[in-house]
């Protein structure tokens, strides 16, 4: 059955805010505004998007009756901008990470409540049909209660993203640096997997990136519960590469996001099953969320991730980042050199 599409309206059209509208534009179910201070941002946007609606400031936009909003502005902005799209009768959909700090996260879960209003925050690797199928496969206990789940990731940050030291990146109170710009969805897509976390000690640094000094290189031990788990992330490495690892009881399932695959295997020492996705580009993963959000506007699914899985996210990276500062968490050995 056809849908009516929805009014739509993009907060922030950098990188991220403008794979949103391009994608939304995709599903043919969205009819999308933009809002963008940035003159010369929001005219080629605008332009090159066909977009009629581009509005210069939340004030302007917020005239115009609008069913849901992407939030796609720096992460210290995520939480007055969200109350105020719910205090306006707005869905909102908000960019991970769900804030820097957990000032006003309860408040906007408690006008949520009141409200009544839907919201999601866009862990996208919630979005992707083989992370999908392995925890349905987890939660059907096809491998039986896990024990260790197991993250390793890396990528060149340049490459990818060429002008990151003049963004936010370089300044964590905008939610910069690797922890929060990269290992939150690492952590998010592992909690969605075994549960939250729980316990955990971290270590982190800046090694090689250049023109910024925030953290590029982390390494986290932490628990899930009874479930031990353990995260290496760069953002400097050659290969684009990730894997997470989920070891049961019966078996093991894998995702490897640079293959839009998940494998597993079951009895010992035997060839790996898998299922690979055939993604024609990166666009069709980021509209399949932007898919699952119209459902949950329509009232036929659930967000992918609520905004109070997101605040627990949010509680570990804050978490991590904290452990790092402190001297406590680690044991001091006596080497040949000291002892010499």
């Amino acid at each position: 059955m056809s849908r009516s599409p929805k009014r739509i309206l993009i907060i922030g059209v950098g990188s991220i805010g403008e794979r949103h509208l391009r994608c939304l534009q995709a599903t043919e179910q969205a009819a999308v505004g933009l809002c963008e201070p940035v003159l010369p941002l929001r005219e080629r946007i605008a332009s090159q998007y066909n977009v009629e609606l581009a509005f210069d400031s939340l004030d302007v936009a917020l005239e115009q009756p609008w069913d849901s909003a992407v939030v796609a502005t720096p992460a210290n902005t995520h939480i007055p901008i969200a109350m105020r799209l719910v205090e306006a009768g707005i869905a909102p959909l908000i960019e991970k990470p769900l804030a820097v700090a957990e000032a006003g996260v309860a408040e906007l879960v408690e006008a949520l409540d009141r409200t009544q209003l839907v919201a999601g925050v866009a862990y996208v690797y919630r979005a992707h049909p083989a992370l999908q199928a392995m925890r349905d496969a987890l939660l059907a206990g096809k491998f039986g209660k896990p024990l260790q789940v197991t993250v390793i990731a890396g990528q060149h940050f340049p490459t990818y993203r060429p002008t990151f030291a003049d963004t936010y990146y370089n300044d964590r109170a905008r939610g910069g640096g690797a922890t929060q710009d990269a290992l939150t969805h690492l952590v998010n897509s592992a909690e969605w997997l075994v549960g939250p976390i729980t316990r955990l000690t971290a270590d982190m640094a800046h090694l090689k990136l250049p023109d910024v000094t925030v953290e590029d290189t982390v390494h986290v031990l932490a628990r899930h519960g009874q479930v031990l788990g353990s995260y290496s992330l760069n953002q400097h490495q050659a290969p684009n590469e990730m894997t997470m690892t989920v070891i049961c009881e019966n078996g093991t399932a894998r995702w490897e996001l640079h293959r839009h695959a998940w494998r597993w295997m079951a009895t010992p020492d035997s060839p790996w099953e898998e299922q690979v996705i055939d993604f024609k580009s990166r666009d069709d993963w980021f509209t399949a969320q932007e898919r699952a959000w119209l459902d949950v506007l329509a009232g036929e699914a659930e967000p992918l991730c609520t905004v109070r899985e997101a605040w627990q996210t949010l509680r570990a990276t804050r978490a991590m980042l904290s452990a790092a500062e402190r001297d406590d968490a680690w044991q001091t050995l006596t080497t040949e050199e000291t002892l010499a």
